[in-house]
């Protein structure tokens, strides 16, 4: 019986979990007819480099494929073939295991020189291309640079470092990414599915987190549970094969935390400890949930570059404990966190420095640590509200015919710089928003995330855009909130390029527009970490 992986492997562009940047690519390039001659697909492992090269090996010889597509039909003689692993004009080679000059003269340069035999292309597909030696890189790259017509090169690589430039510059190179957890879930319960297995939607995510981005690992270790458990798979049968993950303990000893309830936190921390857990681990787990929710509270739009995907239903119990925490609070958690991680390996009782930092962190004074806080914003709002020029009343003021929403978005710009001198936070926020209507001088304002939409509800804060609204366009304009989870931060995070006003001098310019780079490199810098994608 094959296993999973190797079952429910792609065979389509459209199969392939993630990878959109590369597969649009790869795409026009079939429909339009303009193949290159040599590919570098390199990345993380078990990601899909060379299931990507297979289909698209097969998009390339498909016989049905209509001029103006991409997609392998999957059924002429040629897709078969190719899905069987039996056409000879298909060439995969495990350089791992063919490392020497001698073995790529005969199996890939002698090979190169025969036209396909029945096929329109033929490919090599070389995985681990970085194990060749340095004299077997050297003999093909004269073959790489200016192969017969008929020939194309996919070479495979999860070390790209240690490929020579000579060899990177003659292909086109595309970069590979883990896979996000919700993505590897989605693909889990189509198989699930697909196979009539029932499992709860939690038992996967633990699965595509333990994967950590891995695809092929992730339905391998579905496989293992299945074959122990059956067809019907309860959270105690997975938990025999599935590493247990005290991730959904932590963020409950994070809520201890917030409610200042040391008890709680210090039996919990000892339970850890019956069941044998490490504590060096359960810090590490807790200080990035604690670093996920500082950087949420800073700019949710750089949870994607930055951040830890932790999937669905612990990301909805981190936004609820994540609301009742400041930002304070969550640097302070952090601080004293990691001084009792350092301090375990010198303490004759392990978890006498958690302890210790439990106590400190429920019962020392929040520090005031950031300027633009929330503990501090709601003063800060009141008095920047209070600060904005007052409209005249009513009866003293000619408000000019209701606004339309293209004048709005013309000046949003503006509107962000003139918010930004009360409010820096407030800002941040509207930059990752889309004004989506305007009716009856009622602004429509659309959110991705349910706390951005209820930051905005706050009185405070509504107020203080209206005022701004009222004073640039002379209309009484109103603001109500709504989420829209299709929305796409890319164009938000380019914003803050271009909210310096025609006034501002070039280095107001230079320096704002770098403004978003020294936020990520700020918070990599003082919190450590780096960027994965």
């Amino acid at each position: 019986m094959a296993t999973l992986y190797r079952k429910y492997r792609p065979q389509s562009f459209q199969e392939v979990v993630n990878q959109n940047h590369i597969k649009l690519t790869l795409e026009h390039e079939i429909e339009r007819g303009k193949i290159a001659h040599a590919y570098l697909f390199c990345g993380p492992r078990a990601v899909g480099k060379t299931t990507l090269a297979r289909v698209f090996a097969k998009a390339v010889n498909c016989l049905k494929r209509k001029e103006g597509e991409h997609e392998p039909c999957n059924k002429c003689s040629a897709c078969l073939d190719i899905t069987a692993g039996r056409s000879f004009d298909i060439i995969e080679i495990d350089a791992a295991s063919h490392t020497g000059v001698d073995n790529v003269r005969d199996n890939i340069i002698a090979a190169a020189r025969v036209a396909p035999a029945k096929l329109k292309y033929k490919v090599f597909i070389i995985d681990e291309i970085h194990m060749l030696s340095a004299s077997a890189f050297n003999a093909l790259l004269k073959t790489i640079e200016e192969p017969p017509p008929a020939v194309i090169f996919i070479l495979c690589t999860t070390e790209i470092n240690k490929v020579p430039t000579t060899i990177i510059s003659r292909c086109q190179r595309f970069d590979f990414k883990k896979i996000s957890i919700s993505d590897v879930v989605k693909k889990l319960e189509y198989i699930a599915r697909s196979e009539d297995i029932k499992i709860n939607k939690s038992i996967l995510e633990s699965i595509a987190r333990q994967s950590e981005g891995h695809m092929r690992d992730a339905e391998s270790l579905l496989g293992q549970v299945v074959s122990m458990a059956g067809k019907e798979i309860t959270q105690e049968e997975a938990d025999l094969i599935i590493p247990r993950s005290n991730l959904g303990e932590i963020i409950n000893f994070i809520s201890h935390l917030a409610k200042k309830d040391a008890a709680s936190a210090l039996r919990l921390i000892n339970f850890f400890l019956i069941d044998g857990i490490d504590l060096k681990i359960f810090l590490d787990d807790l200080i990035e949930i604690l670093r996920k929710m500082m950087i949420a509270k800073i700019n949710p739009a750089l949870l994607d570059r930055i951040g830890l995907d932790l999937g669905e239903s612990l990301e909805i119990k981190i936004n609820e404990v994540s609301g009742n925490i400041s930002l304070e609070n969550i640097v302070l958690f952090i601080e004293e966190f990691q001084e009792a991680r350092k301090e375990i390996k010198k303490s004759g009782i392990p978890q006498l420095p958690v302890e210790l930092a439990i106590i400190k962190s429920t019962s020392a004074p929040v520090k005031n640590i950031l300027p633009d806080s929330p503990i501090s914003r709601n003063s800060a709002e009141k008095d920047a509200t209070a600060e904005i020029k007052p409209l005249k009343e009513k009866g003293d003021v000619n408000f000019k015919s209701p606004v339309a929403l293209k004048e709005i978005l013309d000046k949003w710009n503006e509107v962000l710089a003139r918010i930004k001198k009360y409010n820096h936070s407030l800002s941040f926020i509207l930059r990752v928003c889309e004004p989506k209507s305007l009716e009856n001088n009622k602004l429509c304002l659309a959110f991705k995330y349910k706390f951005h939409k209820d930051r905005m509800a706050d009185p405070n804060i509504s107020a203080l855009l209206e005022k701004v609204l009222a004073e640039m366009f002379i209309a009484p304009i109103s603001v109500i909130s709504i989420i829209d989870e299709k929305l796409d931060f890319k164009e938000a995070e380019a914003a803050p390029k271009e909210i310096v006003g025609a006034g501002a001098s070039e280095e107001e310019r230079k320096a704002e527009a770098n403004s978003g780079d020294n936020v990520v490199n700020n918070f990599l810098k003082t919190f450590g970490g780096r960027v994965v994608n």
